[in-house]
């Protein structure tokens, strides 16, 4: 398969995942407004992708295995939000204040650029995510806190 079906791929699963998320899941797919720049994120369990895609990106596919999807948007001058490279570190904090840092990883693929970090969790665990997304051209980190609870399919 070429890259560009690949990137059409996994870009209708992640979309997928989302809707599926949405409807039960207020935090999921969500986006927090910087003035030109916007951090879009969402939440999921990496059990919605398919094992091909999570071969073809490396990602384990696991029902204890959580995913966190962040892009980061600036305005261009025609008014609409472009995809940029920058840089995304975080963590998630459980229910009894454990942390764990997220190793993010950027996925480029033409006109979209993806930060990539996985998780586990617990079924039904309130986990709180902090967020720092930093794009060239931008004046400070974008922080982003979320709090979200993942359950098994």
């Amino acid at each position: 398969m070429n890259a560009l079906k690949h990137n059409t791929k996994f870009r209708i699963l992640l979309t997928a995942g989302l809707l599926v998320l949405l409807s039960g899941l207020s935090h999921a797919g969500q986006f927090e407004d910087f003035g030109d720049y916007q951090v879009h994120y969402s939440i999921f369990p990496s059990s919605f992708l398919t094992p091909d895609i999570a071969k073809q990106y490396e990602l384990v596919r696991s029902k204890s295995v959580g995913i966190v999807n962040v892009s980061i948007l600036h305005k261009a001058d025609d008014g609409t939000f472009k995809p940029v490279n920058g840089q995304v570190e975080g963590k998630v904090i459980n229910d009894i204040q454990q942390n764990r840092f997220l190793a993010f990883r950027r996925i480029d693929e033409g006109d979209a650029v993806y930060f990539i970090a996985q998780f586990q969790y617990i079924n039904g665990e309130l986990l709180t995510f902090e967020l720092k997304a930093n794009a060239p051209g931008a004046r400070q980190g974008m922080p982003v806190r979320v709090a979200q609870s993942l359950v098994n399919d």
